[in-house]
Protein backbone atom coordinates (compact mmCIF):
# COMPACT_ATOMS: atom_id res chain seq x y z
CA UNK A 1 0.00 0.00 0.00
CA UNK A 2 1.67 3.28 -1.39
CA UNK A 3 0.90 6.80 0.49
CA UNK A 4 -1.07 8.53 -1.98
CA UNK A 5 -0.44 12.14 -3.40
CA UNK A 6 -1.69 14.65 -0.45
CA UNK A 7 -4.81 16.29 -0.04
CA UNK A 8 -5.25 19.91 0.66
CA UNK A 9 -6.86 21.94 3.39
CA UNK A 10 -10.68 22.56 3.72
CA UNK A 11 -11.92 26.01 4.54
CA UNK A 12 -10.98 26.68 8.31
CA UNK A 13 -14.16 27.10 10.06
CA UNK A 14 -14.69 30.14 11.70
CA UNK A 15 -13.96 28.46 15.14
CA UNK A 16 -10.16 28.86 13.85
CA UNK A 17 -10.69 32.46 12.63
CA UNK A 18 -11.84 33.67 16.38
CA UNK A 19 -8.12 31.60 16.74
CA UNK A 20 -6.03 33.17 14.39
CA UNK A 21 -5.45 36.25 16.91
CA UNK A 22 -3.99 34.01 18.88
CA UNK A 23 -1.32 32.34 16.42
CA UNK A 24 2.04 33.71 16.16
CA UNK A 25 2.71 35.08 12.60
CA UNK A 26 4.18 32.74 12.95
CA UNK A 27 1.32 31.34 14.78
CA UNK A 28 -1.75 29.13 15.06
CA UNK A 29 -1.01 26.16 13.25
CA UNK A 30 -0.24 24.63 9.80
CA UNK A 31 0.65 22.06 7.83
CA UNK A 32 -1.00 20.35 4.71
CA UNK A 33 0.33 19.74 2.01
CA UNK A 34 1.61 16.43 -0.07
CA UNK A 35 2.48 13.16 0.62
CA UNK A 36 4.13 10.47 -1.08
CA UNK A 37 6.87 10.65 -3.85
CA UNK A 38 5.20 13.45 -6.01
CA UNK A 39 5.11 17.18 -4.64
CA UNK A 40 2.04 19.10 -6.20
CA UNK A 41 4.13 22.04 -4.35
CA UNK A 42 7.22 22.16 -6.06
CA UNK A 43 7.08 25.51 -7.54
CA UNK A 44 6.73 27.07 -4.03
CA UNK A 45 10.19 27.07 -2.16
CA UNK A 46 10.41 25.85 1.21
CA UNK A 47 10.63 28.98 3.81
CA UNK A 48 13.49 31.09 3.30
CA UNK A 49 15.82 30.51 6.33
CA UNK A 50 19.52 31.63 7.72
CA UNK A 51 21.29 28.92 9.33
CA UNK A 52 17.87 26.51 10.13
CA UNK A 53 19.79 24.28 11.86
CA UNK A 54 22.21 24.34 14.17
CA UNK A 55 23.43 21.32 13.76
CA UNK A 56 27.06 21.26 11.95
CA UNK A 57 28.68 18.19 12.96
CA UNK A 58 26.80 14.26 12.11
CA UNK A 59 24.84 12.66 14.35
CA UNK A 60 27.48 10.53 15.51
CA UNK A 61 29.16 13.64 16.79
CA UNK A 62 26.35 14.29 19.16
CA UNK A 63 26.90 14.82 22.95
CA UNK A 64 24.69 13.08 25.42
CA UNK A 65 22.94 14.83 27.99
CA UNK A 66 22.50 17.78 29.65
CA UNK A 67 19.26 20.11 30.31
CA UNK A 68 18.63 22.60 27.56
CA UNK A 69 17.01 26.35 28.94
CA UNK A 70 15.06 27.93 26.20
CA UNK A 71 13.26 31.53 26.56
CA UNK A 72 9.61 32.14 25.74
CA UNK A 73 8.60 34.97 24.51
CA UNK A 74 5.07 34.36 26.22
CA UNK A 75 3.42 31.79 28.16
CA UNK A 76 1.19 28.99 26.43
CA UNK A 77 -2.26 29.29 27.22
CA UNK A 78 -2.70 25.25 27.88
CA UNK A 79 -0.45 22.08 26.69
CA UNK A 80 -3.76 20.23 25.92
CA UNK A 81 -2.93 20.38 21.61
CA UNK A 82 -6.90 20.54 21.02
CA UNK A 83 -7.49 23.24 23.10
CA UNK A 84 -4.73 25.33 22.62
CA UNK A 85 -4.60 28.41 20.23
CA UNK A 86 -1.23 29.99 20.66
CA UNK A 87 1.65 29.12 18.87
CA UNK A 88 3.99 29.35 21.11
CA UNK A 89 2.07 26.40 23.18
CA UNK A 90 2.81 24.69 20.24
CA UNK A 91 6.82 25.01 20.83
CA UNK A 92 6.16 23.47 24.15
CA UNK A 93 3.85 20.52 23.13
CA UNK A 94 5.28 19.13 20.25
CA UNK A 95 8.10 17.81 22.25
CA UNK A 96 5.78 16.04 23.66
CA UNK A 97 3.23 14.89 20.84
CA UNK A 98 3.54 13.36 17.25
CA UNK A 99 1.55 13.42 14.83
CA UNK A 100 0.05 10.31 11.96
CA UNK A 101 2.21 11.94 9.46
CA UNK A 102 4.81 14.76 8.54
CA UNK A 103 5.48 17.56 6.22
CA UNK A 104 8.61 18.10 5.03
CA UNK A 105 10.43 21.20 3.18
CA UNK A 106 9.53 20.09 -0.36
CA UNK A 107 5.50 19.70 1.12
CA UNK A 108 5.75 16.46 0.77
CA UNK A 109 3.64 13.99 3.20
CA UNK A 110 5.25 11.64 4.87
CA UNK A 111 5.15 8.83 7.26
CA UNK A 112 4.86 9.10 11.10
CA UNK A 113 2.96 7.60 13.39
CA UNK A 114 1.39 6.10 10.70
CA UNK A 115 3.29 3.87 7.90
CA UNK A 116 1.31 4.28 4.85
CA UNK A 117 -2.10 5.07 3.67
CA UNK A 118 -4.57 4.94 1.22
CA UNK A 119 -7.29 7.44 -0.11
CA UNK A 120 -10.72 6.26 -1.12
CA UNK A 121 -11.58 7.06 -4.43
CA UNK A 122 -14.34 9.49 -3.63
CA UNK A 123 -11.69 11.91 -2.07
CA UNK A 124 -14.02 10.73 1.27
CA UNK A 125 -11.72 8.41 3.71
CA UNK A 126 -8.35 7.52 4.32
CA UNK A 127 -7.16 4.19 5.27
CA UNK A 128 -3.95 4.05 7.49
CA UNK A 129 -1.75 1.40 8.54
CA UNK A 130 -0.38 2.42 12.43
CA UNK A 131 3.06 1.46 14.01
CA UNK A 132 2.67 -1.37 16.03
CA UNK A 133 5.70 -0.72 18.07
CA UNK A 134 4.48 2.58 19.85
CA UNK A 135 3.51 3.54 23.75
CA UNK A 136 2.48 6.45 25.46
CA UNK A 137 4.70 7.75 28.04
CA UNK A 138 2.44 6.60 30.80
CA UNK A 139 2.33 3.43 29.24
CA UNK A 140 -0.96 2.94 27.05
CA UNK A 141 -0.27 1.30 23.79
CA UNK A 142 -0.42 3.46 20.54
CA UNK A 143 -3.35 1.95 18.15
CA UNK A 144 -6.68 2.68 16.02
CA UNK A 145 -8.40 3.12 19.27
CA UNK A 146 -6.06 5.81 20.73
CA UNK A 147 -6.36 8.07 17.10
CA UNK A 148 -9.97 7.91 17.46
CA UNK A 149 -10.41 8.59 20.85
CA UNK A 150 -7.92 11.80 19.91
CA UNK A 151 -10.02 12.96 16.54
CA UNK A 152 -13.63 12.05 18.08
CA UNK A 153 -12.63 14.40 20.89
CA UNK A 154 -11.15 17.16 19.40
CA UNK A 155 -14.97 17.17 17.14
CA UNK A 156 -16.88 16.71 20.50
CA UNK A 157 -18.51 20.54 21.60
CA UNK A 158 -17.63 19.74 24.58
CA UNK A 159 -13.84 19.68 24.38
CA UNK A 160 -14.04 23.15 23.07
CA UNK A 161 -11.16 22.38 21.02
CA UNK A 162 -9.61 26.00 18.86
CA UNK A 163 -7.36 25.44 15.90
CA UNK A 164 -7.73 21.73 16.31
CA UNK A 165 -11.58 21.97 15.44
CA UNK A 166 -10.19 23.88 11.95
CA UNK A 167 -7.91 21.76 11.09
CA UNK A 168 -10.02 18.55 11.39
CA UNK A 169 -12.88 20.36 10.29
CA UNK A 170 -13.72 17.49 7.37
CA UNK A 171 -13.33 14.99 9.43
CA UNK A 172 -16.74 13.12 9.97
CA UNK A 173 -15.72 9.97 12.05
CA UNK A 174 -13.78 7.01 11.83
CA UNK A 175 -13.51 2.88 11.88
CA UNK A 176 -11.03 1.00 13.61
CA UNK A 177 -10.67 -1.85 11.13
CA UNK A 178 -8.00 -3.64 13.16
CA UNK A 179 -5.72 -2.67 16.22
CA UNK A 180 -3.24 -0.74 14.14
CA UNK A 181 -5.79 -0.14 10.95
CA UNK A 182 -8.00 2.81 10.93
CA UNK A 183 -10.32 4.27 8.56
CA UNK A 184 -10.60 8.16 8.82
CA UNK A 185 -13.98 8.73 7.06
CA UNK A 186 -14.45 13.18 5.50
CA UNK A 187 -17.98 15.07 4.97
CA UNK A 188 -16.81 16.77 2.00
CA UNK A 189 -13.71 16.06 -0.19
CA UNK A 190 -10.24 18.31 1.11
CA UNK A 191 -7.09 18.84 -0.31
CA UNK A 192 -5.85 20.03 2.89
CA UNK A 193 -6.91 17.27 5.14
CA UNK A 194 -4.27 14.70 4.79
CA UNK A 195 -1.45 17.47 5.46
CA UNK A 196 -3.79 19.06 8.36
CA UNK A 197 -2.85 15.81 10.46
CA UNK A 198 0.62 17.09 10.30
CA UNK A 199 -0.30 19.90 12.48
CA UNK A 200 0.93 20.35 15.84
CA UNK A 201 -2.43 20.87 17.16
CA UNK A 202 -3.47 17.62 15.66
CA UNK A 203 -0.97 15.53 17.96
CA UNK A 204 -2.26 11.85 19.34
CA UNK A 205 -3.21 12.26 22.80
CA UNK A 206 -2.96 9.02 25.42
CA UNK A 207 -6.91 8.54 26.10
CA UNK A 208 -5.74 6.85 29.63
CA UNK A 209 -4.86 10.17 30.85
CA UNK A 210 -7.45 12.18 28.97
CA UNK A 211 -9.85 10.26 31.28
CA UNK A 212 -7.77 10.74 34.34
CA UNK A 213 -7.26 14.33 34.07
CA UNK A 214 -10.25 15.85 32.67
CA UNK A 215 -9.93 19.17 32.53
CA UNK A 216 -6.60 19.11 33.67
CA UNK A 217 -4.75 17.37 31.06
CA UNK A 218 -3.49 20.77 29.43
CA UNK A 219 -1.31 20.53 32.47
CA UNK A 220 -0.50 17.35 32.52
CA UNK A 221 0.26 16.32 28.98
CA UNK A 222 0.39 13.20 27.90
CA UNK A 223 2.06 11.82 23.92
CA UNK A 224 4.26 9.73 22.48
CA UNK A 225 6.93 12.16 22.06
CA UNK A 226 10.76 12.62 22.67
CA UNK A 227 10.03 14.50 25.64
CA UNK A 228 7.77 14.12 28.78
CA UNK A 229 6.15 16.44 30.97
CA UNK A 230 7.83 17.33 34.20
CA UNK A 231 5.94 20.18 35.79
CA UNK A 232 4.82 23.84 34.93
CA UNK A 233 5.39 26.85 37.04
CA UNK A 234 2.93 29.86 36.24
CA UNK A 235 4.37 32.37 34.87
CA UNK A 236 8.12 31.02 35.09
CA UNK A 237 8.68 27.85 33.43
CA UNK A 238 7.94 24.06 31.68
CA UNK A 239 9.98 21.26 31.64
CA UNK A 240 10.34 18.48 30.43
CA UNK A 241 12.54 15.48 30.40
CA UNK A 242 13.88 12.86 28.33
CA UNK A 243 11.84 9.97 26.79
CA UNK A 244 14.34 7.01 26.61
CA UNK A 245 11.74 4.60 24.99
CA UNK A 246 11.42 6.90 21.70
CA UNK A 247 12.36 5.22 18.66
CA UNK A 248 9.69 6.21 16.27
CA UNK A 249 11.00 10.11 15.09
CA UNK A 250 9.29 11.66 11.55
CA UNK A 251 11.88 11.59 8.84
CA UNK A 252 12.50 15.40 9.31
CA UNK A 253 14.95 15.02 11.89
CA UNK A 254 18.50 13.06 11.73
CA UNK A 255 17.99 11.34 15.26
CA UNK A 256 15.70 8.54 14.61
CA UNK A 257 15.46 7.45 18.48
CA UNK A 258 15.83 9.28 21.97
CA UNK A 259 16.57 12.54 22.59
CA UNK A 260 20.37 13.39 23.41
CA UNK A 261 18.84 15.72 26.15
CA UNK A 262 17.96 14.96 29.49
CA UNK A 263 15.19 17.87 29.07
CA UNK A 264 14.80 21.37 28.39
CA UNK A 265 13.10 23.68 30.55
CA UNK A 266 11.23 26.40 28.63
CA UNK A 267 11.52 29.89 30.63
CA UNK A 268 8.37 31.92 30.12
CA UNK A 269 10.32 35.54 29.91
CA UNK A 270 8.02 37.79 28.07
CA UNK A 271 10.50 41.10 28.27
CA UNK A 272 12.72 41.19 25.10
CA UNK A 273 16.02 42.84 26.77
CA UNK A 274 15.87 40.40 29.74
CA UNK A 275 15.11 37.70 27.11
CA UNK A 276 17.76 38.32 24.87
CA UNK A 277 20.16 39.65 27.73
CA UNK A 278 19.91 36.46 29.47
CA UNK A 279 21.82 34.73 26.50
CA UNK A 280 24.41 37.07 26.30
CA UNK A 281 25.33 36.90 29.48
CA UNK A 282 25.18 32.92 29.71
CA UNK A 283 22.35 32.49 32.43
CA UNK A 284 20.34 30.23 29.59
CA UNK A 285 21.26 28.80 25.80
CA UNK A 286 18.56 29.73 23.82
CA UNK A 287 16.23 32.31 23.22
CA UNK A 288 13.08 32.85 20.97
CA UNK A 289 12.10 35.89 19.19
CA UNK A 290 15.06 38.37 18.75
CA UNK A 291 14.54 41.87 18.35
CA UNK A 292 15.41 43.64 14.96
CA UNK A 293 17.88 45.82 17.33
CA UNK A 294 19.62 43.02 18.60
CA UNK A 295 20.39 40.99 15.50
CA UNK A 296 23.12 42.72 14.63
CA UNK A 297 24.88 42.24 18.09
CA UNK A 298 23.93 38.55 18.07
CA UNK A 299 25.76 38.01 14.98
CA UNK A 300 28.75 39.88 16.02
CA UNK A 301 29.22 37.89 19.14
CA UNK A 302 31.24 34.65 18.35
CA UNK A 303 30.36 33.21 21.34
CA UNK A 304 26.66 32.89 20.18
CA UNK A 305 24.67 32.18 16.60
CA UNK A 306 21.43 33.58 15.44
CA UNK A 307 19.08 30.64 13.68
CA UNK A 308 16.18 32.33 11.12
CA UNK A 309 13.67 30.93 9.13
CA UNK A 310 10.79 32.79 7.92
CA UNK A 311 7.22 31.44 8.05
CA UNK A 312 4.68 30.62 5.93
CA UNK A 313 1.17 30.99 5.74
CA UNK A 314 -0.59 34.37 6.00
CA UNK A 315 1.76 36.71 6.44
CA UNK A 316 0.84 39.88 8.79
CA UNK A 317 -1.39 41.80 7.39
CA UNK A 318 -3.87 44.67 7.91
CA UNK A 319 -7.93 43.82 7.20
CA UNK A 320 -9.98 46.93 5.67
CA UNK A 321 -13.55 45.87 7.42
CA UNK A 322 -15.99 46.47 4.01
CA UNK A 323 -19.09 46.05 6.18
CA UNK A 324 -18.29 50.01 7.46
CA UNK A 325 -18.77 53.10 5.17
CA UNK A 326 -16.21 54.61 3.69
CA UNK A 327 -14.82 51.60 3.77
CA UNK A 328 -17.08 49.45 1.37
CA UNK A 329 -15.99 52.19 -1.67
CA UNK A 330 -12.88 50.52 -3.46
CA UNK A 331 -11.13 53.87 -4.24
CA UNK A 332 -11.12 54.53 -0.24
CA UNK A 333 -9.49 51.37 0.13
CA UNK A 334 -7.23 51.97 -2.83
CA UNK A 335 -6.19 55.59 -1.66
CA UNK A 336 -5.04 53.91 1.71
CA UNK A 337 -2.94 51.11 -0.23
CA UNK A 338 -1.54 54.29 -2.09
CA UNK A 339 -0.96 56.34 0.99
CA UNK A 340 0.41 53.51 3.48
CA UNK A 341 3.99 53.70 2.51
CA UNK A 342 4.61 49.43 3.90
CA UNK A 343 8.68 49.28 2.60
CA UNK A 344 9.71 52.43 4.80
CA UNK A 345 7.23 50.92 8.06
CA UNK A 346 9.59 47.50 7.45
CA UNK A 347 13.16 49.06 6.81
CA UNK A 348 12.29 51.20 10.07
CA UNK A 349 11.24 48.61 12.63
CA UNK A 350 12.43 45.76 11.45
CA UNK A 351 16.17 47.04 10.33
CA UNK A 352 16.32 44.79 7.14
CA UNK A 353 15.20 41.78 9.38
CA UNK A 354 11.88 41.07 8.27
CA UNK A 355 11.02 40.69 4.35
CA UNK A 356 7.97 43.17 3.11
CA UNK A 357 5.00 41.31 2.58
CA UNK A 358 2.86 41.70 -1.05
CA UNK A 359 0.33 39.37 -0.78
CA UNK A 360 -2.29 37.78 1.19
CA UNK A 361 0.32 34.61 1.06
CA UNK A 362 3.16 34.59 1.98
CA UNK A 363 6.62 33.24 -0.56
CA UNK A 364 7.17 29.22 0.46
CA UNK A 365 3.21 28.52 0.26
CA UNK A 366 1.58 26.75 -2.49
CA UNK A 367 0.13 28.84 -5.07
CA UNK A 368 1.68 32.06 -3.45
CA UNK A 369 1.90 34.39 -6.49
CA UNK A 370 5.54 36.21 -6.85
CA UNK A 371 4.28 38.34 -9.71
CA UNK A 372 2.57 40.74 -6.79
CA UNK A 373 6.12 41.31 -5.74
CA UNK A 374 6.71 45.37 -6.14
CA UNK A 375 3.19 45.50 -7.82
CA UNK A 376 1.59 48.15 -5.52
CA UNK A 377 4.19 51.09 -4.35
CA UNK A 378 3.40 54.28 -2.53
CA UNK A 379 2.22 57.42 -4.39
CA UNK A 380 0.50 60.16 -2.43
CA UNK A 381 -0.91 62.14 -5.82
CA UNK A 382 -2.74 58.90 -6.88
CA UNK A 383 -4.26 58.66 -3.72
CA UNK A 384 -5.22 62.09 -2.90
CA UNK A 385 -6.85 61.54 -6.61
CA UNK A 386 -8.88 58.37 -5.56
CA UNK A 387 -10.29 60.50 -2.44
CA UNK A 388 -11.26 63.22 -4.85
CA UNK A 389 -12.97 61.09 -7.34
CA UNK A 390 -14.68 59.59 -4.16
CA UNK A 391 -16.00 63.19 -3.10
CA UNK A 392 -13.73 63.72 -0.31
CA UNK A 393 -12.46 67.08 -0.08
CA UNK A 394 -10.05 68.42 1.97
CA UNK A 395 -10.66 70.42 5.05
CA UNK A 396 -9.35 73.58 7.37
CA UNK A 397 -7.58 71.01 9.46
CA UNK A 398 -6.05 69.14 6.30
CA UNK A 399 -8.28 66.18 6.84
CA UNK A 400 -10.61 65.38 4.45
CA UNK A 401 -14.53 65.59 4.86
CA UNK A 402 -17.73 64.29 2.86
CA UNK A 403 -21.11 65.04 3.93
CA UNK A 404 -20.35 67.05 7.10
CA UNK A 405 -18.30 63.74 8.40
CA UNK A 406 -14.49 63.76 8.44
CA UNK A 407 -12.76 60.45 6.93
CA UNK A 408 -11.74 58.83 10.18
CA UNK A 409 -9.87 55.30 10.42
CA UNK A 410 -10.59 53.50 13.66
CA UNK A 411 -7.76 51.71 13.81
CA UNK A 412 -7.37 48.74 16.31
CA UNK A 413 -5.02 46.50 17.41
CA UNK A 414 -4.24 44.26 19.94
CA UNK A 415 -1.93 45.04 23.43
CA UNK A 416 1.52 43.89 24.44
CA UNK A 417 3.03 45.49 21.32
CA UNK A 418 3.99 41.77 19.41
CA UNK A 419 6.53 41.98 16.89
CA UNK A 420 6.14 46.43 16.62
CA UNK A 421 2.74 45.76 15.93
CA UNK A 422 1.24 49.24 17.86
CA UNK A 423 4.59 51.06 16.27
CA UNK A 424 3.02 49.91 12.58
CA UNK A 425 -0.14 51.92 14.01
CA UNK A 426 1.69 55.17 14.94
CA UNK A 427 3.56 55.05 12.09
CA UNK A 428 0.54 54.29 9.51
CA UNK A 429 -1.56 57.41 11.09
CA UNK A 430 1.37 59.69 10.65
CA UNK A 431 1.92 58.26 7.08
CA UNK A 432 -2.38 58.83 6.54
CA UNK A 433 -2.69 62.28 7.87
CA UNK A 434 -0.73 63.54 4.65
CA UNK A 435 -3.56 62.11 2.74
CA UNK A 436 -6.19 63.61 4.89
CA UNK A 437 -6.72 60.81 7.22
CA UNK A 438 -7.33 60.63 10.10
CA UNK A 439 -6.30 57.41 12.30
CA UNK A 440 -7.49 56.98 15.94
CA UNK A 441 -5.59 54.01 17.30
CA UNK A 442 -7.04 52.40 20.18
CA UNK A 443 -5.10 49.45 22.06
CA UNK A 444 -7.26 46.14 23.60
CA UNK A 445 -6.34 43.14 25.32
CA UNK A 446 -9.89 41.84 24.35
CA UNK A 447 -9.62 41.63 20.90
CA UNK A 448 -11.77 38.50 20.51
CA UNK A 449 -14.97 40.79 21.65
CA UNK A 450 -13.89 44.05 20.16
CA UNK A 451 -12.87 42.50 16.33
CA UNK A 452 -14.71 39.02 16.31
CA UNK A 453 -17.96 39.45 18.02
CA UNK A 454 -18.77 43.48 17.70
CA UNK A 455 -16.78 44.43 14.16
CA UNK A 456 -15.67 47.71 16.11
CA UNK A 457 -12.81 48.38 13.65
CA UNK A 458 -12.36 50.10 10.44
CA UNK A 459 -8.51 48.45 10.23
CA UNK A 460 -7.60 45.23 12.07
CA UNK A 461 -3.87 43.50 11.29
CA UNK A 462 -3.63 39.93 11.78
CA UNK A 463 -1.64 36.63 10.62
CA UNK A 464 -1.61 32.62 10.46
CA UNK A 465 0.51 30.05 10.09
CA UNK A 466 -0.42 27.78 7.46
CA UNK A 467 0.84 25.36 4.67
CA UNK A 468 -1.81 25.11 2.10
CA UNK A 469 -3.05 28.37 0.86
CA UNK A 470 -6.92 26.88 1.30
CA UNK A 471 -6.18 29.17 4.45
CA UNK A 472 -7.67 31.98 2.31
CA UNK A 473 -11.14 30.22 2.89
CA UNK A 474 -11.62 31.50 6.07
CA UNK A 475 -10.50 34.95 5.89
CA UNK A 476 -11.77 35.78 2.67
CA UNK A 477 -14.95 33.87 1.40
CA UNK A 478 -18.49 35.12 2.08
CA UNK A 479 -19.29 34.71 5.69
CA UNK A 480 -21.83 31.86 6.76
CA UNK A 481 -25.29 32.71 8.35
CA UNK A 482 -24.94 33.67 11.58
CA UNK A 483 -21.35 33.13 11.63
CA UNK A 484 -18.34 35.52 12.62
CA UNK A 485 -17.36 36.80 9.14
CA UNK A 486 -14.28 37.49 7.69
CA UNK A 487 -11.98 39.95 8.88
CA UNK A 488 -12.37 42.21 5.99
CA UNK A 489 -16.14 41.36 5.28
CA UNK A 490 -15.53 40.49 1.41
CA UNK A 491 -18.29 38.67 -0.05
CA UNK A 492 -17.53 38.13 -4.02
CA UNK A 493 -19.38 35.03 -5.64
CA UNK A 494 -16.50 34.83 -7.68
CA UNK A 495 -13.96 34.55 -5.03
CA UNK A 496 -16.03 31.99 -3.60
CA UNK A 497 -16.06 29.80 -6.48
CA UNK A 498 -12.69 30.01 -6.68
CA UNK A 499 -11.70 28.98 -2.68
CA UNK A 500 -14.40 26.24 -2.95
CA UNK A 501 -12.92 24.67 -5.65
CA UNK A 502 -9.24 24.97 -4.84
CA UNK A 503 -10.24 23.10 -1.24
CA UNK A 504 -10.97 20.17 -3.42
CA UNK A 505 -9.15 20.60 -7.02
CA UNK A 506 -7.11 17.68 -8.24
CA UNK A 507 -5.06 19.55 -10.89
CA UNK A 508 -2.02 21.15 -9.04
CA UNK A 509 -1.81 23.46 -11.96
CA UNK A 510 -5.39 24.63 -11.39
CA UNK A 511 -5.52 24.74 -7.84
CA UNK A 512 -2.43 27.18 -7.94
CA UNK A 513 -4.32 29.40 -10.44
CA UNK A 514 -6.83 29.01 -8.66
CA UNK A 515 -5.26 30.99 -5.23
CA UNK A 516 -3.44 33.39 -7.61
CA UNK A 517 -6.65 34.39 -8.87
CA UNK A 518 -7.58 35.25 -5.48
CA UNK A 519 -4.62 36.92 -4.40
CA UNK A 520 -5.17 39.15 -7.12
CA UNK A 521 -8.01 40.40 -6.55
CA UNK A 522 -7.66 41.17 -3.20
CA UNK A 523 -4.28 43.12 -4.40
CA UNK A 524 -6.93 44.72 -7.11
CA UNK A 525 -9.89 45.67 -4.54
CA UNK A 526 -7.43 46.49 -2.26
CA UNK A 527 -9.21 44.30 0.68
CA UNK A 528 -5.82 44.41 2.63
CA UNK A 529 -2.89 45.95 3.07
CA UNK A 530 0.07 43.28 3.69
CA UNK A 531 3.03 44.27 5.53
CA UNK A 532 5.59 41.85 6.66
CA UNK A 533 7.01 37.98 6.92
CA UNK A 534 7.05 36.91 10.37
CA UNK A 535 10.67 35.43 10.63
CA UNK A 536 10.92 32.95 13.58
CA UNK A 537 14.55 33.57 15.22
CA UNK A 538 16.75 32.04 18.40
CA UNK A 539 19.59 33.39 20.08
CA UNK A 540 21.69 30.67 21.00
CA UNK A 541 25.08 29.93 23.20
CA UNK A 542 27.68 28.09 20.45
CA UNK A 543 27.54 24.98 22.13
CA UNK A 544 23.83 24.17 21.24
CA UNK A 545 23.95 21.81 18.39
CA UNK A 546 21.09 20.52 15.89
CA UNK A 547 18.65 22.85 16.29
CA UNK A 548 16.43 22.67 13.25
CA UNK A 549 12.44 24.06 12.47
CA UNK A 550 9.92 21.65 10.62
CA UNK A 551 7.54 23.60 7.86
CA UNK A 552 6.03 25.45 9.62
CA UNK A 553 8.83 27.22 11.70
CA UNK A 554 8.29 25.79 14.85
CA UNK A 555 11.59 24.42 16.63
CA UNK A 556 12.44 20.43 16.54
CA UNK A 557 14.60 19.23 19.70
CA UNK A 558 15.49 15.78 18.64
CA UNK A 559 18.57 16.41 17.18
CA UNK A 560 19.78 18.97 19.87
CA UNK A 561 22.88 18.04 21.74
CA UNK A 562 25.14 20.60 23.89
CA UNK A 563 28.75 20.62 23.09
CA UNK A 564 31.34 21.31 25.86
Amino acid sequence: MKPIAKRSKLGLTFVSLLLVLSALSACGNNNNNKEGASSPGAASKPPASESASASASPQASATQGGVLTYALATSPDTLDPARSGLAVASRVYKTIFDNLVVTDADNNIKPWLATEWTAGEDGLSYTFKLRQDVKFQDGTPFNADAVKFTFDRIKDPATKASNAAAQLSAYASSEVIDPYTIKLNLSTPSRAFLGNLSTSTLGIVSPTAVQKYGEQFGKNPVGTGPFKFVKWEENADIQVERNPDYAWAPGNVDNQGAAYLDGITFKIIPEEATRIGSVQSKQILAAETVPPQNVVSIQGDSSLQLLKVNTVGLPYTLFLNQDKAPWNDVKVRQALQYGIDVGAIVKTLYLGTYEQAWSSLTPGIFGYDASLEGSVKPDADKAAKLLDESGWVTGADGIRVKDGKKLTLHYVDGTPNREKRNDIAVIIQQQLKKIGVEVNIELTKDVLTKVFKSRDYDIYGNSQVNSDPNALYAFYHTAAPGGFGNIAGVSDTQVDQWLEQGAVEKDDAKRAELYKNVQQYIKDNAVIIPIYVFPYTVAAGKSVQGLKFDKSGYPLFNDVNLQK
